[in-house]
């Protein structure tokens, strides 16, 4: 694990009040904030966006396996610039 270097002393007292405001040790209310900072709450991950956006125009299953088995399923050729 790297060993954060010439923090700010504002910095470093935020986080001697967080963690005395916490009852945590450093190393834990270290690896919290940067959780935090790193996984928002309010975050959209990928595949729940998809489903949303398949059942909002009304996709099932069903249409899904049809357009599996109706895709061409060789990869693209590259493209030539000569």
């Amino acid at each position: 694990m790297p060993t954060v270097r010439s923090l700010p002393a504002d910095i470093h007292r935020i986080l001697k009040v967080r963690i005395t405001h916490h009852r945590r040790c450093t190393e834990i209310e270290i690896r919290s904030t940067l959780e935090s900072a790193l996984r928002p709450a309010g975050r959209v991950r990928i595949g729940t966006a998809l489903a949303a956006l398949s059942s909002a125009a009304g996709l099932t299953d069903t249409d899904v396996k049809a357009l599996r088995r109706n895709t061409n399923q060789m990869s693209a050729m590259p493209m030539g610039f000569d």
